[in-house]
């Protein structure tokens, strides 16, 4: 998804209204409770790759080499998970997937403009794979799964005969799991534990009033989570001292996903009851 279908959306839905700009426009105060049901794609993140930090300084920034000093990873990186050892075995890309949240939010109005808050737990299932292939040949794969999350959105916008187009923005937390798989059976591998995943989300829609207390509408967002605290240490298991992992540092290397950031966008048709 691009952020342009929010323009799209929101454009759309204002010229489909623009004959019913001459009437009042109707009461959207008060507290509100629903739902929505929707379809979640990640952003484009298709530069995506393993980083390394070979003797262990912290920076991301290290290219592991064979002992005749070739890259260790010249066969590259998919953005997905491994089906084999190498390349030429594909991997599998991660896919979109529907959603669904609840809500309940409350809203002042003042004339035209209406102002308020809204608190909404959305259920997501969204997965984020990234791939590195080795010369050995093997295949290393992070796995990330987001499994829900709960925000609390100002949101702000223009009444006008039955409609309502209007923006949001506020804070979000998710609950994402976390793996690492990998073919290489010689070393030892050590994932760490993430931390609280925090961020971000805007977006916007248009609600409609269906009777006076029920109204429709159509949302776009996009979330941006945080979820760079997630490592996997390398040491050396079985493997020999002339091991690529254990060539700087004998302790071995760390791992880390490029991507710092789960990002995705939701196109969603909600359902409000309004008090």
């Amino acid at each position: 998804m691009k952020h342009g279908l929010l323009a799209a959306l929101v454009g759309g839905a204002t010229i489909m209204a623009v004959p019913a700009y001459a009437q009042s426009p109707a009461d959207w105060s008060g507290f509100y409770f629903g739902g929505s049901a929707g379809y979640s794609e990640q952003s484009d993140d298709s530069g995506e790759r393993i980083l390394f930090d070979t003797n262990r300084d912290g920076s991301f920034n290290d290219t592991v080499r064979t002992g005749a000093g070739a890259d260790a990873f010249s066969p590259g990186f998919c953005d997905g998970a491994a089906m084999g050892r190498t390349p030429a075995e594909n991997c599998k890309a991660s896919d979109g997937n529907l959603n669904a949240a609840l809500r309940a939010g409350y809203d002042w109005q003042y004339g035209p403009w209406v102002i308020g808050g809204v608190a909404e737990a959305s259920l997501v299932n969204l997965s984020d794979d990234v791939t590195a292939f080795s010369t050995t040949p093997a295949s290393y794969t992070f796995f990330r799964d987001l499994n829900s999350t709960l925000a609390l959105r100002a949101r702000g916008g223009y009444a006008f005969s039955r409609y309502l187009v209007y923006g949001t923005a506020g804070v979000v937390t998710g609950e994402i799991d976390h793996a690492f798989r990998t073919t290489n059976t010689a070393n030892s591998f050590t994932p760490s534990e993430g931390d609280d995943n925090t961020g971000y989300q805007f977006g916007g829609g248009v609600d409609a009033k269906w009777t006076e207390n029920f109204s429709i509408g159509v949302e776009y967002l996009f979330t941006s989570l945080q979820d760079d605290d997630y490592r996997v240490a390398v040491g050396r298991g079985t493997a020999p001292t002339t091991n690529p992992f254990l060539l700087v540092n004998p302790a071995g290397t760390d791992f880390a996903r490029s991507n710092g950031d789960f990002e995705f966008g939701t196109l969603s048709l909600t359902g409000t009851f309004r008090y």
